[in-house]
């Protein structure tokens, strides 16, 4: 199965980053391999529309499952609408959170748990 998970760095061992359409790298990993790619967020610093950019790419790339701290309503519309299963409250390592995932840990979203343009000011929950 692939998935995303939101990070702050290009690693393994980065942090999750809480948001998801302004993190700085997006991981897109195989479950089964648990290898990854990193892509850098080049839309990060948007005015506006980043989420759903964010949620559009991930259906490019054939996502099933992305992995966050926090998702906004566009966004969590996006993902649905392409059938991609969302999980928030995640934090920690990347390696960690997809090690989680593939044991079955980590629940699906009902729905958002941000509001729109949450993050566009920097901001980050603690």
């Amino acid at each position: 199965m692939k998935i995303c998970i939101t990070a702050q760095g290009d690693s393994l061992d980065a942090l999750v980053d809480p948001r998801f359409g302004r993190c700085k790298y997006f991981a897109i990993s195989d479950t089964e391999s648990l290898m990854a790619e990193f892509i850098e967020n080049k839309d990060k610093d948007g005015m506006g529309g980043v989420g759903v950019g964010a949620g559009q790419l991930m259906a490019d790339k054939g996502v099933e499952a992305v992995l966050t701290g926090n998702i906004g309503p566009n966004a969590h519309r996006t993902l649905q609408a392409g059938n991609i299963k969302v999980i928030t409250g995640v934090s920690g390592k990347v390696i960690d959170a997809m090690n989680r995932f593939a044991k079955g840990e980590l629940k699906s979203a009902d729905g958002p748990n941000v509001d729109t343009h949450f993050g566009e000011k920097g901001e980050v929950p603690k």
